[in-house]
């Protein structure tokens, strides 16, 4: 889909890819950007867009708060499910507060998200929904146990929404990103791309109808070593 001219709405729009989501966003044209967070007055609105910025309050984890948004947000063309939370913690060591954290915001928050915005995206005549994913959603991590698990779950989910909502004229994108310089990523020791070059990489790959998204460097060479040989990669990662 053509971003010029529609209606975003992006989750965790606070911080990180979020706050880089919402300007390239606006750089690419969209008429209007409902930027999304638990506190809204956390919102940094960019310079000169204030008449095209709409501060929502939005907790993905909440039904409540999901039901408001999309009654509020009646325009929206363009969902960005952005919003996500990361624990560390291996797959023996993980306690279930963390689990149920991690499933909560990254797989059901967007799948929520989704249910809630599907009839609006179709009512205005169709558009796309972008889960935002990551890497280790391909191959795991072992460190990252639940945050993997929560989002190769959410990737399942992704494909299932993509096949149910083409007919409704709904694309639906996954991104896998690798280590973006956010404060989420502070404590991964990996080269890291920069939110904003994520960001734009994202919302070129909606436009050019890309399916699946890699919008880094590193995102784009263990996708090519997954699809030659899986199994490398996740013996590779799980030495990390």
């Amino acid at each position: 889909m053509q971003v010029s001219g529609s209606t975003a709405l992006v989750t965790g729009a606070n911080r990180g890819i979020g706050r880089a989501l919402v300007a390239a966003l606006l750089e690419a044209g969209a008429a209007k950007v409902y930027a999304t967070a638990r506190h809204p007055g956390d919102v940094v609105v960019p310079p000169g867009a204030e008449g095209r910025v709409v501060a929502l309050p939005l907790d993905i984890t909440s039904a409540a708060s999901i039901a408001a948004a999309a009654a509020q947000a009646t325009d929206v063309t363009l969902l960005v499910n952005n919003a996500g939370v990361l624990d560390f913690g291996g797959a023996l060591e993980i306690s279930g507060d963390k689990l149920e954290r991690n499933f909560a915001g990254n797989f059901f928050g967007p799948l929520n998200m989704a249910r809630a915005f599907a009839p609006v995206l179709e009512a205005n005549g169709g558009g796309a929904i972008v889960n935002t994913l990551t890497i280790v959603a391909l191959a795991s991590m072992p460190g990252l146990a639940g945050y993997n698990a929560s989002k190769a779950a959410a990737w399942s989910m992704t494909q299932s929404l993509r096949a149910a909502l083409a007919p409704k004229g709904i694309a639906v994108h996954a991104v896998f990103p690798g280590p973006v310089d956010t404060d989420m990523a502070a404590e991964i020791t990996f080269p890291k791309t920069s939110a904003a070059d994520v960001a734009k990489a994202i919302v070129d790959g909606v436009q050019e109808d890309h399916e699946d998204i890699f919008p880094d460097p590193m995102s784009a060479q263990v996708y090519e070593g997954w699809r030659q040989d899986h199994k490398a990669v996740e013996r590779q990662f799980a030495a990390v």
